[in-house]
């Protein structure tokens, strides 16, 4: 017999008739509960995000997932958007990448 197991309590084990139906029960309550803590947080973040993307408009000043914070100058039918990050500087990235659209003024204060 096992070292971490003594002799009654193995034989309790070999001896007990356990339902097939109480393993089955058992994995449906684990995927509820995964499904309840995990998926569904996760897909309703994932619908707020794509709902951000889709209200993105020009003069919007917008944070990147990079770190880049800037303005948006030009949204393209397809799925990239100018920023002005400054004056001189633009750049062209994909919507995906924003992170969050700020609240106007943001740019002025920095």
């Amino acid at each position: 017999m096992s070292v971490f197991f003594s002799d009654a309590v193995a034989a309790s084990y070999a001896h007990s008739q356990s339902s097939p139906y109480s393993l089955v029960g058992m994995l449906v309550i684990f995927g509820l509960i995964f499904y309840l803590i995990i998926l569904r947080p996760q897909q309703k973040r994932a619908k707020m995000h794509q709902a951000l993307i889709r209200a993105i408009s020009k003069g919007d000043e917008v944070l990147t997932t990079g770190g880049l914070l800037g303005r948006v100058v030009k949204v393209t039918d397809n799925s990239y958007i100018s920023i002005a990050l400054n004056d001189n500087n633009e750049v062209v990235i994909k919507r995906d990448f924003i992170a969050a659209v700020l609240p106007k003024g943001t740019m002025k204060a920095l």
